[in-house]
């Protein structure tokens, strides 16, 4: 299994980035995906889920901010970030479950 997160980078407040995910290595088109997050001195935070059939979950912490899709095709996730916030600064990884997760992507929102 792989899982390669990019799209990351500094933005300021208010602004939008997309991250997107690379994945190898099983069935994507019939796993759940998920999006999680680390900020600095924090834990890990579930950010959002997509399940194969389309069912989405989202942490309200950034609801109606964020969005998850996929692209089954290209065997890809992506995370829509708008309206980002300093809070909102962390590690973003994408996962399949608690333990298989990829290398991550810093997003830093600073002015």
């Amino acid at each position: 299994v792989q899982l390669v997160e990019s799209g990351g980078g500094l933005v300021q407040p208010g602004g939008s980035l997309r991250l997107s995910c690379a994945a190898s290595g099983f069935t994507f088109s019939s796993s759940a995906m998920s999006w999680a997050r680390q900020a600095p001195g924090k834990g890990l935070e579930w950010v959002s889920s997509l399940y194969s059939d389309g069912t989405t979950y989202y942490a309200d912490s950034i609801k109606g901010r964020f969005t998850i899709s996929r692209d089954n095709a290209k065997n890809t996730v992506y995370l829509q970030m708008n309206s980002l916030q300093p809070e909102d600064t962390a590690v973003y990884y994408c996962a399949i479950d608690q333990d298989t997760r990829g290398q991550g992507t810093q997003v830093t929102v600073s002015s």
